[in-house]
């Protein structure tokens, strides 16, 4: 099935089901297209009640909305399209998949994941986070999962990416997460992972673009290999995020009229001011601003809101703390901190900065990250939360 098939139907189900049910909780949609997927949908699979809506191939989305706004009060579990594969539906993943194994073999019960049970402000919101496998955006990821998200964890790193999605299923419930590898540097690579987001769970509420890289350096310093890898990766790479993600939330709005969504830039403090000897980063980063802004007014339209979050540094993090790496390391190296003589005189000077006297942490950005969700005025935004170290006028 082509990716834009793919996002058509997807929207569609998913929209319309949670309008139906009007439970005020969106629906996880999964998809399997399977050769037995495929057999099962042609059959008319193996259910045992009419929970199941059949469709021949190349059904459109509208008709498809229109059998769902027409089916309560029994709202269909599984949605089978001849030629492309079965949909199942659930009030989370678990129960999705199961949809599905027992329209395939109607002897598979319904079984509970247990995140059902999770209260939270994102309750069932699909969630997307690039480098998200460790570090700060594992962190967001964890709290955002805490309140009842679906992660879809998008990393280079797939061991720690497919440990980190493992984690969060431990803790929080099957079917919390999936890892998805993604390169952001890559439109192909970022469709694939939109693609993976809708056959998971039908679809995606919230683009979290937080992947980025920081080279330090004075200009005289600064390669032109070190400053393209911080563009590439820090600006441009938001305009592919971007680009890859807005056709599936353009088909969500379409059949979910009310339905608001988010693209999120993890931004930086830097991108609100200038940063001696780090013109790479903070030129990245005030571009993303540029873009956030942009964006944001070509999507208002489609529901979809564009907002930037400025954090301040993130202390306990690798980007900061690594011993061989990290940014306390690479300031010591090149002088930024004057007078600095070892790796805690240059975090001294970084924390005498901050009014209130820590760094960021990842619960500070998370929550950052629901307030620009729940605000459904609000966009094109830079919002700092850098402890007052950077106070907008």
């Amino acid at each position: 099935m082509e990716n834009s098939r793919l996002y058509e139907l997807s929207a569609a189900i998913r929209m319309s089901l949670t309008a139906a049910q009007k439970s005020g909780v969106p629906v996880i949609v999964a998809f399997d297209g399977s050769d037995t997927a495929l057999a099962a949908a042609a059959a008319g699979g193996k259910r045992a009640d009419d929970a199941m809506l059949r469709f021949s191939a190349k059904t459109g989305g509208d008709e498809i909305a229109s059998a769902i706004a027409a089916k309560p009060p029994m709202m269909p579990a599984v949605i089978a399209i001849e030629g492309e594969g079965l949909f199942g539906a659930g009030g989370d993943k678990c129960q999705a998949d199961a949809s599905i194994a027992r329209a395939i073999d109607g002897d598979v019960a319904l079984r509970e994941s247990g995140k059902s049970a999770t209260a939270g402000r994102l309750k069932n919101r699909i969630v997307a986070i690039t480098g998200s496998a460790q570090g700060f955006g594992k962190g967001i990821a964890e709290e955002l999962a805490a309140q009842g998200a679906c992660i879809v964890v998008a990393d280079l790193n797939d061991p720690v990416g497919m440990a980190c999605a493992a984690e969060l299923n431990s803790r929080f419930g099957d079917g919390t997460a999936i890892y998805c590898h993604a390169d952001v540097t890559s439109l192909q690579s970022l469709d694939a992972l939109i693609t993976a987001s809708a056959k998971a769970f039908g679809g995606l509420d919230i683009f979290i673009a937080n992947a980025g890289v920081l080279k330090a350096g004075s200009i005289l310093e600064m390669d032109e290999k070190a400053f393209d890898l911080v563009t590439a990766v820090n600006y441009r790479a938001f305009y592919l995020c971007v680009k890859a993600i807005v056709p599936l939330l353009k088909l969500q709005r379409r059949y979910g009229p009310r339905h608001v969504m988010d693209i999120i830039q993890i931004n930086s403090k830097s991108g609100l001011e200038g940063s001696n000897k780090n013109f790479a980063y903070a030129g990245s980063k005030f571009g993303g601003i540029g873009l956030t802004q942009s964006f944001a007014l070509e999507l208002a339209e489609s529901g979809i809101k564009v907002n930037a979050i400025c954090p301040g540094n993130f202390y306990e993090g690798p980007l900061w703390s690594d011993p061989q790496n990290g940014l306390f390391v690479q300031y010591l190296r090149t002088g930024k901190v004057p007078g600095a003589k070892t790796i805690d005189d240059v975090r001294d000077f970084y924390i005498s900065k901050v009014p209130m006297k820590r760094g960021c942490r990842p619960l500070d950005v998370a929550r950052a990250i629901m307030y620009v969700h729940e605000q459904e005025y609000e966009t094109g935004q830079a919002l700092p939360v850098t402890g007052g170290q950077v106070m907008l006028n």
